[in-house]
This record gives C-alpha cells, structure tokens and sequence, in this order.
C-alpha cells in the first residue's frame, strides 16, 4: 500500500519541485524588474525630487511619493490574480481524494508578501534619491 500510495503522488512531488524553483525564479527576475523600474522613475524625476526638496519636503513624504505608485500597481496585480489562483488551485485540488476548501486568508498573506517584497525592492532607490543634495539634482537638468 505504501509502493502504491508513494506511486500516486510521485509525480506530485516533482511537481513541487519545478514549481517551486520556478517560483523562486519568477519571483529574483520580478524583484531585479522593480529595482530596474524604481531606478528608471527616480532618474527620470530627480528634477521633481530636488524642487521638491527645496521646497521643504522630508525625506519620508518623498519615499512615500515614490512607493505609492508601485504600491497601487502591486495590489491591481494582485486583486487580478486572485480568482486565476482560485480557479487554478480548485482545479487541482479536484483530483485528491480527500479534498480540502481553500481559505481566503492565503489570498491576503500573499498579497501582502508580494507588497513587502516590492517595497523592500523598490526601497534602496527611494531612500537613495530622497537623501541625494537638491542642488546636484538641479544642476543636472
């Protein structure tokens, strides 16, 4: 019984294996993909950062400036996701024989990973470009 059990789900467990190595791929090209993007945003407006810095704005009102465009984009993504990964994952888990309902919970803990995994991506290139002299900045344009 144990040959037939171990036989059954053999290939589930290669499954995991590629999908998890896959995942993880998915997930460094993703995070190499932000930090390109932040990087591109914050040259493009380093003109805007130093105005608004000569104007008084803190260090922390710039960050925030810049992690809420990703932050909306990020959960957009996620909010379309959410019924393919239902959807997905029901499809699956119809082929066990002892099924089990999918909690809505994971749903909202991997929207929040993916939220801190953008902000911690796009976080060097915010800070740096909100620490940088606005004089610099300035003078570059």
């Amino acid at each position: 019984m144990d040959e037939d059990l171990d036989r059954l789900y053999r290939t589930e467990m290669r499954f995991k294996t590629v999908f998890g190595y896959s995942a993880l791929l998915a997930i460094i090209i993703s995070s190499l993909g932000l930090f390109g993007l932040a990087f591109f945003l914050a040259e493009k407006r380093t003109k805007e950062i130093g105005v608004r810095r000569i104007l008084g704005a803190s260090s922390q009102s710039i960050v925030v400036l810049l992690f809420k465009d990703f932050t909306k984009w990020v959960l957009v993504a996620n909010i379309f996701a959410w019924p393919i990964a239902y959807f997905a994952m029901t499809k699956w888990l119809a082929n066990f024989a002892y099924r089990m309902d999918i909690d809505f919970g994971i749903f909202f803990l991997a929207s929040a990973l993916t939220l801190m995994l953008a902000i911690l991506s796009v976080a060097y290139q915010s800070v740096k470009a909100s620490l940088t002299n606005p004089v610099d900045s300035l003078r570059y344009e």
